[in-house]
């Protein structure tokens, strides 16, 4: 591979998105959060009860979701990049009050709009 990993500039430019996409989740800012994902059909995001194809999908979930998503804790999170234009970004968080880990996988991309997120995942494990 010739590409350079976990560039710091880049890995950078992904931490400054990932905590703008954090503060948005907790404020349930949905334009913020739209516009960080890939507005295509392409763009897929899978939580821990659904299964969205599509940014038009992404967006209504988004809305339909009183209330936004539940108060949590970052306990570990992580970066890669991949040259100057992919990068993966995992976290650890624990939802406030439930004895549950959750972990979430975002796919970065540099695209001629800007950083968008390309596929997403989020899933829990319980902790007894």
């Amino acid at each position: 591979m010739t590409e350079t990993v976990n560039d710091p500039a880049v890995l950078a430019e992904v931490a400054s998105l990932l905590a703008r996409y954090e503060a948005a989740l907790m404020d349930n800012d949905i334009a913020v959060l739209d516009g960080l994902f890939w507005c295509s059909e392409h763009v897929r995001r899978f939580g821990a009860g659904e299964c969205l194809y599509g940014h038009a999908a992404i967006a209504a979930y988004r809305v339909a979701r009183p209330g936004g998503a539940p108060s949590r804790r970052i306990v570990r999170q992580s970066i890669t990049s991949f040259g100057r234009d992919h990068a993966t970004a995992d976290i650890e968080f624990e939802p406030l009050g439930q004895d549950r880990l959750g972990r979430q996988t975002q796919c970065w991309v540099r695209l001629p709009e800007g950083w968008r997120i390309v596929s997403a995942h989020v899933s829990f494990l319980q902790r007894s």
